[in-house]
Order: structure tokens, then C-alpha cells, then sequence
């Protein structure tokens, strides 16, 4: 038993790891592991979705094989352990491109998968569910099954955003999309108020792919922020840019992220943000996964961890909900300067528990400080709740069981493909053993 802890560091607690690593013997290790036991990738959940403190973690980053990939078509099959990175490195200079991933491309295929990770242009490509044609599900009966959109498609709908808990993802093949290149148009606009802000998405879901935004949480319900959009471009050959990759050294005896250092930080952030406005030509890496150039970011919110508050609220409701949030955040004090603003598309999600839905979603560190954060919290999960929202599970280490289910109506669908094998710190939280 060793401690194994997600990547909000909030706990260490002992579990007993298992190295899957060859796809032959992944049904003999399952079958001789004390259950039960989840997947677990690179951990870069934040919560205890991929956690089973107590109980037996299958390591399957070692599962890391692309195994055929037609660069005439764009179909790539492979492991569910290879990194998104990985992918990506690979298909670019050929053509292709993943069509979504999310904040980082520090994750496994089959942990997309199961939380169904969402990107900057949801209202154009949808999750990541959306382009798989196929997957291989293992239980731990030892049943295989391969199910995709027009086979088992009731299976496959239970796996994508199923959390880990219908089996363990073997193996994968997705739809890649055509890209001229690894450069994005790219354009930052500064704003005030919230009202702005859904006017930018409005009017750049019909010309851009990539929408997103930085807002300052501190700046009271009204907001102001940072709209940024980019487009897929042509930039034709170009040498690409130097990587200055960083590593947050050591974890500080506090955390970095304070009453003290948040609202100078937000507001130098706004300020040389707004004075560098305009369009820029930026390669992807940048713009899709800024935080993947800090190694272990992690850590500077101190021994004590943090959390993610991550929502989403139906459009109708979302300028009055967001509002009430950021005046909630505000008047604690607490905050982030890792404040994320932006829309969804009018889609129907791929998985029963996806979390991607129409509306607006407002997402946020925190520092852990204990029951003050979690007084905070509680007012958020009340205005969540009353606008009808959800909270992502994979972001979550403390949603209260009441607000997953009415925020996951087909919940109770979802229970008939549970592996009973397989069980989560999240799973046992939200929906017993």
C-alpha cells in the first residue's frame, strides 16, 4: 500500500497499485487484484474520481501503444494509456488533429474518455465522446466488449463520461480531424461586465472555433475579463517556438495563491493582458495548454491541496447565476486567478454523465482552508442548483450527493452498466457501493 494522491493534492491515503502494462494480461491482472479496484492514468483528475483509497488502483499509463493510425483518413487506434501529447505530436505534422482535448494534453486516452473532457470550441466539435468510433471495455468478469456510437451504443453511452466505473478501457479508436498546420489565428479582446462578455460568445461562435475566457473573480459580480478566440490557420513554414518549460520546485509551507497575492496578480494579469490585445499568430501548445508549461503548478497551493469548482448552468439562466457566484467568491475573499468563463454548445452530450451541456460554465481554484472553503462552496453548489446546474465530477472532491443527482437526470439509467468490481473514492461518495 502506498499513499497515491490526484492532482488537487488534497489527501495521500494508501492504496494498493497495480501495474497494467500488456493488454494480453490485463484480464489475469483484474482477476488475481483484490477488489475492487478503478483505472487510474496520469492522475490528472483533481478530485477522488480517480482515487479508491483503501482499495487496489490499476495504473494503466503503461498501456501506451498507437497501434495504427491512416493518414489518409485520420482514424487512429491505440491504448487507452497513450497521452493526448502524444497524439497530438504525432498527427499535427501529418495533417491531423485531435478535434477536442482539455486544459492539458497531460492525459490518457481512456481518461478522456471516461470523464468525456471538453475543450475551447464545444459549440463547434462537441466532447471528446464525440469523435470516438469505437472502444474496447474490459470487465472485471473478464467480458470484452466493443461498443461504439452504432454497436452496444447503450454501452458505449454508459462509458464515455462513465467515470471508470463500467470497466476499465483497453483500447480506442477516434475520428481525427484534417489541420493545415500547428498555428492558430488568434485574437484577445478585453471586456466589462458580464454582458459583454456573452455578447463577445455570441458573436464569435459563428466565425471562430476556439472561444474562451479569463475572468477576474475578484472584480465582483459585474466582472471583467479576457475573451480570447482562435481560428485553425495556414501559416505556412515557420520555425516553432523555443520551449521554456518550467517546474514549481518544491511545495511552499503556504500557499502561493492568498488573499495577499490574488488581487495584485489579477489585476496586473488584466492590465498587460488588455495592453497586448489584438491578433496574434500562436502555436497550439500555447494556446490550448498554457499551464502545461509549468511543471507541478500544482504544488504552489501548499501542503493542504486545492480544490476545482467547476459548473455549468443552463444559457437562460447563466448571466444571473454567474453574477451571483462571482459576488459570492468576491465577498469571501477567497479566489483564483485560474478563472475559466465560457459557453457551451447547443449539443446533446455522447455520454449518460457527461458533463458538457448547453449553457455557460464558470470554473476556479481554490486553496484549501478548510471549512471556510467549504462555507463558500455551499453557496455556490445553492445558486448551481437553483439555475439547474451541474458541477463536473472531474473536478470534484466534495459535491454533495443531492446536487449530483439533480444535476444528472439519467443517473439512475447509468447504474445498470456499473462494473461491481469497480469502485471510486467519487463513486462510494455519490452513489454508495
Amino acid at each position: 500500500m502506498i499513499p497515491v494522491s490526484s492532482w488537487g493534492r488534497l489527501t495521500a491515503l494508501a492504496h494498493q497499485t497495480v501495474a497494467v502494462n500488456d493488454p494480453a494480461g490485463i484480464a489475469d491482472c483484474l482477476r488475481q487484484s483484490a477488489l475492487p479496484g478503478v483505472a487510474h492514468g496520469m492522475g490528472r483528475s483533481y478530485g477522488d474520481v480517480c482515487l479508491n483509497p483503501g482499495g487496489t488502483l490499476w495504473m494503466t499509463a503503461g498501456l501506451d501503444h498507437l497501434i495504427a493510425f491512416d493518414d489518409v483518413s485520420g482514424r487512429l487506434v491505440c491504448e487507452a494509456g497513450v497521452l493526448l501529447r502524444d497524439i497530438q505530436r504525432l498527427a499535427i505534422p501529418r495533417g491531423w488533429i485531435l478535434p477536442v482535448t482539455p486544459g492539458t494534453q497531460m492525459v490518457t486516452v481512456g481518461g478522456a474518455i471516461a470523464n468525456d473532457v471538453h475543450g475551447k470550441n464545444h459549440h463547434v466539435l462537441g466532447s471528446f465522446g464525440d469523435h470516438l468510433i469505437s472502444l474496447t471495455l474490459l470487465r472485471t468478469d473478464g467480458q470484452v466488449l466493443h461498443c461504439g456510437p452504432g454497436e452496444l451504443p447503450d454501452w458505449f453511452a454508459a462509458t464515455v463520461g462513465g467515470l471508470g466505473l463500467t470497466g476499465v478501457i483497453v483500447q480506442a479508436e477516434i475520428q481525427l480531424r484534417r489541420v493545415a498546420g500547428p498555428w492558430l489565428d488568434t485574437e484577445t479582446m478585453a471586456y466589462a461586465g458580464l454582458e459583454a462578455f456573452f455578447e463577445l460568445a455570441d458573436a464569435s461562435e459563428a466565425d471562430w472555433e476556439h472561444t474562451v475566457s479569463w475572468i477576474d473573480c475578484l472584480a465582483g459580480g459585474q466582472g471583467r475579463g479576457l475573451f480570447m478566440r482562435a481560428n485553425p490557420v495556414d501559416a505556412g513554414p515557420r520555425p516553432l517556438p523555443r520551449a521554456r518549460r518550467l517546474t514549481m520546485p518544491f511545495v511552499p509551507p503556504v500557499s502561493l495563491v492568498n488573499r495577499l497575492s490574488l488581487r495584485p496578480f489579477n489585476l496586473a494579469y488584466f492590465h498587460l493582458n488588455q495592453w497586448k490585445a489584438g491578433r496574434a499568430l500562436a502555436h497550439y501548445e500555447s494556446f490550448f495548454y498554457p499551464l502545461d508549461n509549468l511543471s507541478q503548478w500544482n504544488r504552489m497551493y501548499g501542503p493542504r491541496g486545492f480544490y476545482q469548482y467547476q459548473s455549468v448552468v443552463p444559457r437562460e439562466a447563466g448571466l444571473d447565476a454567474v453574477r451571483e457566484m462571482l459576488a459570492a467568491i468576491a465577498q469571501s475573499g477567497d479566489g483564483s486567478f485560474l478563472a475559466v468563463l465560457k459557453t457551451f454548445g447547443n449539443r446533446q452530450a455522447p455520454g449518460m454523465l457527461s458533463f458538457a451541456r448547453p449553457g455557460v460554465t464558470l470554473a476556479l481554484d481554490f486553496p484549501n482552508h478548510g471549512d471556510r472553503t467549504h462555507r463558500l462552496f455551499e453557496r455556490l453548489d445553492a445558486i448551481v442548483q437553483a439555475a439547474g446546474g451541474r458541477i463536473y465530477a472531474a473536478k470534484d472532491a466534495r459535491m454533495p450527493r443531492a446536487l449530483f443527482e439533480s444535476g444528472y437526470p439519467r443517473l439512475a439509467e447509468f447504474q445498470k452498466y456499473r462494473d461491481p468490481g469497480i469502485s471510486s473514492g467519487l463513486s462510494r461518495r455519490l452513489m454508495g457501493n
